[in-house]
Order: structure tokens, then C-alpha cells, then sequence
């Protein structure tokens, strides 16, 4: 796995389990996050329950990305099918989200831009990996 995929799979999938964290502990009440630091109508019930369909895809891609990270370090050929999938979990999420806030007509570049950036950072790593993928079953 090159270095920079091993950074941008850490990276991600540490950053979303610290947010699912930290929503966790907010609904619980443990933490107080202030308003303006939260997504558009984060108060109401249905925007909640959006948020939180997200949870079993962002938990899937970051658990799928990490035993990525821990297969590759070990030499373990399975990183590149785990990476594969969790790529494509990450694209599917961010684009989910982009998606949703798009068709609400809302902007707001503290949510945009890390979504769009978990449908881009895996489009400079998935050619050469599927390339890798298909040149090694064909020997």
C-alpha cells in the first residue's frame, strides 16, 4: 500500500470513528456541542435519523479501511480488496451527503467540502489498484 493511501485511510476512518464518537456523547448529553458548529436543522428528527443512516456505512468504511491499513503492513495481499471496498464505501457516503444537502439547496462549507473530499481522495488511488487487482489474477 503506498504511504500516501496508508495516510489518507488513517486519517479518514480515525477522523470519522472521533465523530461518531463525539455524536454519541453529544445524544447522550455527556457533551455539549454548540449550535453553530452543527449541520442545518440538526435539531429536528428527521435530519437526525439522517444523520445517524450514515453510522453503519461510516463504521463499515472505517473498519474496512483500517484492516486495510493492518493487512498491507503485515504484507497480506487482502489490503488491496478491504482498500477497494472501503473506497468505495467512502465515495458512496460522501456522495450521499453532498447529494441530500445539494437537493436541499443548503451550502455550507463546513460540511460540503469534507464530504466532497471523501468522493475525490479515492478516485487518485482506485485506478492504479484496480490495475494492480487485475494484472495479478491475470498471472
Amino acid at each position: 500500500m503506498p504511504k500516501s493511501m496508508m495516510i489518507a485511510f488513517l486519517v479518514t476512518d480515525l477522523v470519522f470513528l472521533l465523530y461518531w464518537l463525539i455524536s454519541g456523547l453529544a445524544l447522550l448529553g455527556v457533551l455539549n456541542i454548540p449550535p453553530d458548529w452543527m449541520y442545518a436543522d440538526y435539531d429536528k428528527a428527521d435530519v437526525v435519523a439522517w444523520n445517524w443512516s450514515f453510522l453503519p456505512v461510516d463504521l463499515g468504511f472505517s473498519a474496512l479501511g483500517l484492516m486495510a491499513v493492518s493487512a498491507a503492513r503485515r504484507g497480506a495481499a487482502v489490503w488491496r480488496p478491504l482498500a477497494l471496498v472501503s473506497m468505495t464505501f467512502t465515495m458512496a457516503a460522501g456522495g450521499m451527503a453532498i447529494s441530500y444537502w445539494a437537493l436541499l439547496g443548503e451550502f455550507d462549507p463546513s460540511w460540503f467540502f469534507p464530504n466532497l473530499a471523501l468522493v475525490i481522495w479515492p478516485l487518485f488511488f482506485l485506478p492504479p489498484l484496480i490495475r494492480s487487482m487485475g494484472s495479478q489474477q491475470a498471472a
